[in-house]
Order: C-alpha cells, then structure tokens, then sequence
C-alpha cells in the first residue's frame, strides 16, 4: 500500500501518521486495520510517485522498526539522533551530516540500543530504479555511485558545505510537498545534483566513509545467519558454533534486535527471497534457495511479514 493511502485512511479516523503525537495506540490500530505488520511498516509501503519521493520524519521515541529492505534506492540524511544504524551486518553510530544510501534488497534498521537523549530527525529520499536508469542517460558513470560506501560522513567539512547538504535535501522535500507545476522536474534535478556532489566529495576525499562499530558477539551470529540462509540453521547449532549457551544467543537478540533469534533469521531469509523474486527466480526455487522446507511455509511467512502472497509480490 502507498503513503497517501495510508494518510488518507487514518486522516478520516482522525489519526496523525509519522511524528510521535501521543496517538501511538491509534496508530497501533489502523495498521493492524490495513492489516499491516507495525514493526515492519516500511518494509510493506509502495512508493507514491514513480520517479522520487522525499519527507522529512521526526522521532522523540525508540520507534519499532523492524529488519527491511526496499525495492527502490533510499538516501537519508541524519539531522540528529544518537542511535546506530545496521546496514547488511554493520553497524554504525549515526551523528549529524551522515548520510545513508542503501540500494534496493539490502536489509537495514535503525538500533535504539540506548535512551534516546535528542530527536531521531531525517530527511529520507526514495529513488525508484526507473529514476536511475533517467539519471543514467544524463550521467553515463552513474554506475560510479554503486562502489560508494553504504554511508558517508560529512561531518569533516566545513560548517557551511554540510548547511549546503542538508539545505539541498530540504528543497527536494519542500518542492515536493508543495508540488507547484514543474515540482517532479525540480525534485529530479535535485536528486541529480545530491548525486553528483556525493560522488565529488567522496572521489576527491572530502567526505568519507565512517568505520563500523566494533565487531560483537551479535555482528558474528548475524553475519553467519547471512552465509547459511539457505541451509537449516537452529538457535542450538549456532549457539554450538559460537561456544555459547542458547540462552545467551536468544537474550542477545531480544535485547539488541528486540525480536527473537528464530524471527530474525526469517526476516533475512525473506528480504532475501524479494531480491530473488525480482530477479525472476521461480517461486519454488526461491523458497528452496532461502532455506524454507516447502513451499506452504514460504508463502503462510511471506504473507503474515508482508500482507500479501510471493504471486501477488512478483505482479507488482
């Protein structure tokens, strides 16, 4: 389902959507309405325009976002927010000026490991692939922004070229959501020339790549979930693989992820079995490829994560 559907719906029952505004609950109950998965909210939306959509998201709270990915491009510009951000198996402690760029497929979620002491505030940009390969015609090396790091680091530069970036994100949201004639030709331009500066600042070493945090017990287990998705992998083998109780794998990820290992390891086998349905693998395949036992458990998981069947996702 798209944003505006979502918006319209819950402005009809009198709910704001998007800012914590002390409706949580209500919010709570128009996603289970639209039968909607809350944790994993924006693994489920559709974009609403086809080329690029932007806004800018506020959180005063640890908002539950679960494990997700996306079938389009999606920049993020931090404001402010002291939290980590898990990329693939990475994590990184996210500070103002950072900027996120995670492609279509790669699973990602913010961590609220610790109270949050400032808004979580962001400007966040969907480019669809139809966007990329537009921007292509115009930039034959865009193919140059896929050797980019997932994230990069402003906050070296000068107070003024990092007010620059975040005043460039501003007006595509502002273009946007006042949506005056010629606004999708003005959000466009300006998704190109955040592209182009990016790949400047990075190639020339203005802007780098920030280290990720220092590898735990937590990054070992996600990252050997990552290699065996196709495999049968139990909370007691892995626990045997990390000479670790069972106990401690299972409270490790309640804790730090805040679901239960055997749930994570199904949000990772499904992320990956979108990627493979968009590359048109066959159905039965993909379920076998991601380490489900058949094809009825495959789609009953498919269907409660995202609302709806693996067919009606391929349609799409």
């Amino acid at each position: 389902m798209k944003l505006h559907e979502i918006a319209r719906q819950a402005r009809a029952l009198g709910i704001v959507m998007g800012e914590n505004s002390g409706n949580r609950e209500r919010q709570e109950k128009l996603l289970e309405m639209l039968h909607f998965n809350s944790g994993n909210f924006y693994q489920e939306i559709e974009m609403d325009d086809p080329l690029v959509q932007t806004q800018e998201d506020v959180s005063t709270t640890e908002d539950v976002v679960g494990l997700h990915s996306h079938v389009y491009y999606e920049i993020i510009f931090i404001r402010s927010g002291n939290l980590q951000y898990l990329i693939g198996t990475r994590r990184y402690r996210i500070q103002r000026g950072d900027i996120l760029l995670i492609a279509p497929g790669v699973s990602h979620r913010p961590l609220f490991l610790e109270r949050l002491q400032e808004k979580y505030a962001r400007i966040v940009v969907w480019v669809s692939p139809a966007c990329v390969e537009l921007l292509r015609a115009q930039w034959p090396d865009l193919d140059e922004l896929n050797r980019l790091p997932c994230m990069l680091r402003t906050g070296d530069l000068p107070t003024d070229s990092i007010a620059a970036y975040e005043a460039a994100f501003r007006r595509g949201v502002r273009e946007y959501t006042a949506a005056e004639p010629g606004w999708e030709a003005a959000v466009f331009a300006n998704t190109l020339q955040l592209f182009v500066s990016l790949r400047r600042d990075f190639g020339s070493g203005r802007v780098a790549q920030p280290a990720a945090e220092k590898r735990e017990l937590l990054d070992e287990i996600m990252s050997y979930v990552e290699d065996h998705l196709a495999g049968h992998i139990t909370l007691d083998d892995t626990a045997r693989q990390f000479h670790v109780s069972a106990s401690t794998v299972s409270q490790l990820f309640r804790k730090r992820m805040g679901v239960s290992y055997y749930r994570f390891v199904t949000q990772r086998r499904l992320i990956a079995a979108k990627t493979l349905i968009k590359e048109g693998t066959a159905l039965d395949t993909v379920a076998e490829s991601v380490g489900f036992s058949d094809y009825s458990g495959f789609y009953r998981a498919f269907r409660q994560e995202y609302g709806i069947s693996p067919t009606r996702f391929k349609t799409l």
